[in-house]
C-alpha cells in the first residue's frame, strides 16, 4: 500500500456544487503518522457559508420530503454502491488522516456501506399505526413528519461511520442535512460526501461546510432554520449544544464521553477477557467513546489476569497504519497525544503504578508521528483521575475488588454511562450486571466497544442526552409524530 502524496484542496458542498469558502482561507489536515505530511487542505468557512448551506437545505426540503421513502432510499443505495467501489481509497484516506490501521479503516468504511443499505431499506417500513377512535365513523392514525433542516456535528475518531449513521436516517425520514465534520478528519468526510454527489443526491438535500467549531459549529447551534441538531463529541461541547438548542426550541441529540468498565469475575475465561480488554481498550489507539478504560478484576484472579494482559500488550506492534503488521497507529493529533501523556503523569503522581508503556514512541521511523505506547496501570483506586476522567487514548487502569457487587458499585461510580462489559460464566453475575449496570450498552463476555448498526446506541448519565442513534430507534429523533383524525 502506497502512501498518498497528492495534496488536494477540498471544497464545501453547498446546493449540489463544490464551492470555496467566502473567507478565501484554508486549513491543512495533517497526517498524525507524520506531522510533515499534509493530507489535504480544507475550507476555513465563515457564517456566510453556513447560511448559504442552510438556505439551500431549507429550499430543497420541500421537494425531498414529498418523495416516497422508497425513492429516497434509492439515493442511499446508490451512494452505498459508490462508496463500495471506492472502499480502499476512502479507507486509505481515513488511515492517513486519522491514524487508525488500514484493516480498521476498511472495516469502518464497510460498516458505512452497510448502514446506508440498512437505512435505504427503512424507506419501505411503516411510519405509523392505526389507533381506534371513540367515534365509530372516524379513522385515526399516526404518521411521521421530518423535522426539516438538521445540523450534524461529527467527531474525528470515526469519520466515515458516524457521519453516515447520522446522515442516512436523517435523509431517509425526509430531512435535509447540513453537516460539519471535525476538521481533523474532514478530508475523509469530503470523500464520503463525494459518494452522495456521484449518486445524484438532489441539490441542497445534503450540504457540507468545514471550518472551526467556534464559527460553523456554533452557527449550527444558533441558526433559527435548523430544527434539529445531532452531535457526537466531548461532554463540554455537548453541553453547549444542548443549552443552545434548548434555548431556541430546537430538537437536539448529544452523544458524548465514556469511562467504560470491564469486570473480570473470578470464574471468567481469562484468555477471552484479556483478548477482549485489549481489543476494546487499545484498538484505534483507545480513541473510541466505547473503549475499555477501567478493568475491574476480582482479587482471586487479579495477578493471573494482570500477567496475561501485560504479556499480550507487550506483543502489540505500534506503527503507521498502512504498514503491514501494525496493530496500533498514532494518536489522531498532537494535542491528543499530549493529553494521553499528561494522564500518564497524573496517574503516577496520584500513586498508581505504571507497569507497562506510558512513553512516546519515536524510534524506527516513527519520530515524526504522534505515537504512544499502549499503557497499563496497576494499583489504581476508583477516585483517581485515570479512573474517573475520559482519556481517549490507549490507557488501561486495573482495579482490584473482592466481590462482583463491589465491582458493579465501582463501575457505576462515574459521571458517564455509555458501555460496560463483564466476563463471567455465572448466570447470577450476568443477571445482576444487566440489572444494576448504569450504562446504555451492556455486554456479556464481549468487549465494551462492540455495537451493531441495527441496534439502538446511546448512553446514560453524562454520556448522552438520552435519545438513541442507529437502528429503527433513529426515527424517534429525526421525526415528529403526527396524529391524524379523519371524519367520514
Amino acid at each position: 500500500m502506497s502512501v498518498q502524496t497528492e495534496v488536494k484542496t477540498y471544497l464545501n458542498y453547498i446546493n449540489g456544487e463544490w464551492v470555496a469558502a467566502s473567507t478565501n482561507k484554508v486549513d491543512a489536515s495533517i497526517n498524525p503518522a507524520n506531522k510533515n505530511e499534509i493530507v489535504g487542505y480544507l475550507q476555513k468557512s465563515g457564517k456566510e457559508d453556513l447560511d448559504k448551506a442552510v438556505a439551500a437545505a431549507k429550499a430543497a426540503q420541500v421537494a425531498w420530503r414529498k418523495l416516497s421513502g422508497a425513492a429516497r432510499g434509492e439515493f442511499l443505495y446508490k451512494a452505498a454502491n459508490v462508496l463500495e467501489k471506492r472502499l480502499d481509497e476512502v479507507a486509505e484516506t481515513l488511515t492517513n488522516e486519522m491514524g487508525k490501521t488500514f484493516p480498521e479503516a476498511k472495516g469502518e468504511t464497510a460498516r458505512g456501506i452497510a448502514i446506508l443499505r440498512y437505512y435505504a431499506g427503512e424507506g419501505m417500513r411503516k411510519v405509523g399505526e392505526v389507533i381506534p377512535s371513540s367515534d365509530a365513523d372516524a379513522l385515526m392514525f399516526t404518521s411521521r413528519a421530518p423535522l426539516g433542516v438538521v445540523g450534524l456535528i461529527t467527531p474525528w475518531n470515526f469519520p466515515v461511520a458516524i457521519p453516515i449513521w447520522k446522515m442516512a436516517p436523517a435523509l431517509i425520514y425526509g430531512n435535509t442535512v447540513v453537516i460539519k465534520p471535525a476538521s481533523e478528519a474532514a478530508v475523509t468526510a469530503a470523500k464520503v460526501i463525494e459518494c452522495f454527489a456521484e449518486a445524484g443526491i438532489p441539490a441542497g438535500v445534503l450540504n457540507m461546510v468545514t471550518g472551526p467549531g467556534s464559527v460553523v459549529g456554533q452557527g449550527i447551534i444558533d441558526h433559527p432554520d435548523i430544527k434539529g441538531i445531532s452531535f457526537t463529541g466531548s461532554d463540554v461541547t455537548g453541553a453547549r449544544v444542548a443549552q443552545g438548542a434548548a434555548a431556541r426550541g430546537a430538537k437536539f441529540q448529544t452523544e458524548m464521553g465514556g469511562k467504560n468498565p470491564v469486570i473480570v469475575a473470578a470464574d471468567a475465561d481469562l484468555d477471552l477477557a484479556v483478548s477482549a480488554t485489549i481489543s476494546g481498550g487499545l484498538a484505534s489507539t483507545g480513541q473510541k467513546c466505547t473503549a475499555t478504560s477501567r478493568v475491574i478484576v476480582q482479587s482471586e484472579v487479579y495477578d493471573a489476569f494482570k500477567e496475561k494482559l501485560v504479556e499480550a500488550v507487550k506483543k502489540i506492534k505500534v506503527g503507521h497504519g498502512l504498514q503491514s503488521g501494525s496493530w496500533m497507529g498514532p494518536c489522531a493529533s498532537e494535542s491528543q497525544l499530549n493529553t494521553v501523556l499528561s494522564y500518564v503523569e497524573k496517574g503516577q503522581a496520584e500513586g498508581a503504578t505504571l507497569i507497562y508503556g506510558g512513553k512516546r514512541v519515536e524510534g524506527e521511523g516513527l519520530e515524526h508521528g504522534f505515537y504512544v505506547e499502549p499503557t497499563v496501570f496497576d494499583n489504581v483506586t476508583p477516585k483517581m483521575a485515570i479512573a474517573q476522567e475520559e482519556i481517549f487514548g490507549p490507557v488501561l487502569a486495573l482495579i482490584k475488588v473482592d466481590t462482583i457487587e463491589e465491582a458493579i458499585e465501582i463501575a457505576n461510580d462515574s459521571q458517564f454511562g455509555l458501555s460496560a462489559s463483564i466476563f463471567t460464566t455465572n448466570v447470577g453475575n450476568m443477571l445482576n450486571f444487566i440489572r444494576d449496570m448504569e450504562a446504555g450498552l451492556v455486554r456479556i463476555n464481549a468487549e465494551s466497544a462492540g455495537v451493531e448498526l441495527q441496534a439502538p446506541f446511546g448512553g446514560m448519565k453524562s454520556s448522552s442526552s438520552g435519545s438513541r442513534e442507529q437502528g429503527q430507534a433513529a426515527i424517534e429523533f429525526y421525526t415528529s409524530i403526527k396524529t391524524v383524525f379523519v371524519k367520514a
